[in-house]
């Protein structure tokens, strides 16, 4: 039970910007990927940041329609919290749920391999409850 399972099932395309992209061209990224977050990477591919739709909201209600042209660099999370292919998937679900963040990009040997959502985590929970129940039935109607 771990982030590599995630990713076993699920693409691993990975969309970044750079830091000098706008606000624009990142909710236009998001709206097209249909992508909650992106990843804000560095000339050298490492990571400087995290933009998410929340991210985009807090510069558009403080700084409305102008937010739209504010480089993606003022307003990214710059900390961005990673986890590795062998994290285990109760001890990322306790960092998300403690950071407030939804989304944690996978780095192996200082590459980037991958993200990895809330919501992925939330799937592959599910799938492993219903097939641990139906594994319980099996054994009791056995």
């Amino acid at each position: 039970m771990t982030v590599a399972h995630i990713l076993r099932g699920k693409s691993r395309e990975i969309f970044t910007l750079s830091p000098d992209h706008t606000i624009a061209e990142a909710a236009r990224t998001l709206a097209e990927k249909r992508i909650g977050a992106v990843l804000i990477t560095k000339k050298d591919g490492s990571i400087a940041g995290i933009l998410s739709e929340r991210d985009i909201v807090r510069a558009l209600a403080k700084n409305a329609a102008e937010g739209f042209e504010h480089k993606v660099k003022v307003h990214m999370t710059a900390k961005v919290e990673t986890v590795r292919e062998s994290d285990s998937i109760p001890s990322i679900m306790e960092r998300m749920t403690n950071g407030k963040f939804r989304h944690m990009p996978v780095v192996e040997n200082g590459k980037l391999i991958g993200i990895v959502s809330i919501g992925d985590v939330v799937k592959y929970r599910l799938a492993e409850m219903e097939a641990e129940t139906q594994a319980m039935r099996d054994y009791i109607t056995a």
